[in-house]
């Protein structure tokens, strides 16, 4: 059968694939950001017992393979008692496991900043949560461009493991077209395309964005 004939016969389901990649991407990305913020904010402050347990928990988490993660959410659980779909476990690992990346990413953009920063928002009766989310994070954000680049790109490569679990992705697509032809070339190829579309726009905004840190003097070349 022609290659282009049949993705074009099956384009209904690289549609459904690619809207849960999608929305796999866009929503774990989002939250997965949302918690790294909230995670460097507890970091913030001297060295105690809950901020040691804290990064001890993200490096555990970044030590850990994702496949291996996903694995523990979906067959391990089951066996204490908690069983998850798989939209939950999917959404859960791909949040709990790169919000772990974007918080060190976070992380490290904080001590790059001037002490003097901190310092100077105290004296002027800034109180600690104020100055890390009006200050200091917008700072770390745009310093981060180029690191929350990457990972978004690896979170974007990490949904495709979900097919392993039966979520209908790109990658289950795929493999679901191949092994009704047994032709396994052009339905992976077309999702190559797709994935490869998705990094191209993923990485188009983050040079806009860097862009506009560049000029309000955020970051440097």
């Amino acid at each position: 059968m022609n290659g282009f004939k049949m993705i074009w016969d099956n384009m209904s389901l690289f549609g459904e694939g690619l809207q849960n990649t999608l929305v796999l991407f866009c929503v774990s990305g989002v939250l997965a950001f949302i918690l790294a913020c909230f995670l460097a904010f507890l970091l913030e402050g001297t060295e105690n017992i809950p901020r040691k347990l804290i990064r001890w928990g993200l490096d555990l988490m970044r030590m850990l393979p994702f496949l291996i993660f996903l694995y523990l959410l979906y067959y391990g659980l089951p066996n204490v008692g908690l069983r998850l779909d798989v939209w939950s476990a999917g959404f859960f690992a791909l949040i709990t496991y790169h919000g772990a990346y974007f918080a060190e990413i976070l992380r490290a953009a904080r001590t790059s900043l001037p002490t003097g920063q901190a310092e100077a928002a105290y004296a002027h009766g800034f109180i600690n949560s104020t100055m890390y989310w009006r200050i200091l994070l917008p700072q770390m954000v745009m310093r981060s461009g180029p690191l929350f680049g990457n990972q978004l790109v690896c979170l974007l490569k990490d949904t495709a493991f979900l097919s392993i679990i039966t979520l209908m992705d790109l990658t289950a697509a795929a493999s679901a077209v191949q092994a009704k032809y047994f032709v396994p070339l052009p339905p992976f190829i077309f999702v190559i395309a797709l994935y490869w579309s998705v990094t191209l726009v993923v990485e188009t905004l983050l040079r806009r964005l860097s862009r506009r840190a560049q000029k309000r003097g955020l970051v440097h070349e």
